[in-house]
């Protein structure tokens, strides 16, 4: 090997290493977490504004409502804006989505979201492949209509049930296959995809960009799910001491270009969990 070949090799060597080095120092999460009002669910109807301050005092600032808990969306906007909040994200009902979408799209851009969310489909569980075709046809309705006549992203939240075996994939799959990657989107709850046996991170490799938002949230070690959708709220555990690889998963989100996570903790123990959650990230 002549002298200038080796010292090439040698600088493209030491970059790699000095890049290497960068990396390794920096944070995994680096960006403070939003969180979902149904966290707090108990919390806001006896004083949401409190509520919001003891938000913001654990360094939270972008928040999810998936309830307007009495007020209008004007309230809350002001109310957010006073505290330097965002909501970046709106969940409905489908029902609402469906038949009073003029008003969900209303109430979304008073609260500043750019995102509406779904996060669960009435009477279609157990979920069939009949159901998940027809699923998709709104899905494809639902997300184009949003996005053309509001300019608003439309996000399917995950829960569980959608990933019943089809072939050589789920049902979950034929959701993605069939709805139109330009107007419907994924909101990945992490839980609920450990919870009937699939895998996030093949979830976020697969999928991509088609993961617009993410649920952080940990699932107690020892407990075995199933497709219902449903499971105790105590098998709600801080980040990190459940059974997900978080930062497997916070990789693959970030590599995907997922643009929201939020902390969703059902649990009774909120006031332990969710800071213990929040130094977790940062210790990542």
């Amino acid at each position: 090997m002549n002298r200038s070949i080796r010292s090439r090799l040698l600088l493209s060597l030491l970059s790699w290493l000095m890049v290497t080095s960068v990396f390794a120092d920096e944070p995994l999460f680096p960006q403070a977490p939003g969180v979902v009002s149904y966290t707090y669910r108990n919390e806001f109807p006896k004083d949401f504004a409190g509520t919001l301050d003891k938000i913001v005092s654990l360094g939270i600032t972008d928040i999810e409502f998936s309830n307007l808990f009495g007020k209008t969306a004007a309230e809350i906007r002001v109310m957010l804006d006073e505290r330097g909040m965002q909501c970046s994200s709106f969940g409905v009902s489908y029902v609402d989505l469906q038949t009073k979408t003029n008003e969900v799209a209303a109430n979304a851009t008073t609260l500043g979201a750019s995102f509406v969310r779904v996060a669960w489909i009435p009477n279609r569980q157990p979920f069939t492949l009949e159901l998940a075709e027809q699923t998709t046809r709104e899905f494809n309705e639902i997300g184009r209509r949003l996005k053309n006549e509001f300019g608003l992203t439309f996000c399917y939240h995950n829960h569980g049930y959608e990933f019943a075996k089809h072939g050589d994939g789920t049902l979950f799959d034929v959701l993605m296959a069939q709805t139109n990657p330009n107007d419907v989107f994924v909101e990945l709850d992490i839980l609920w995809v450990q919870f009937p046996g699939a895998d996030p991170v093949e979830i976020l490799q697969k999928y991509g960009s088609r993961i617009k938002l993410m649920h952080l949230k940990d699932l107690k070690k020892g407990v075995v799910g199933d497709l219902s959708g449903k499971t105790a709220v105590e098998n709600d555990v801080a980040l990190g001491d459940g059974q997900i690889d978080i930062p497997a998963v916070l990789a693959a989100a970030k590599k995907a270009g997922v643009e929201h996570y939020y902390i969703e903790d059902e649990s009774p123990s909120i006031d332990v969990q969710v800071p213990k959650s929040i130094a977790y990230l940062k210790s990542l």
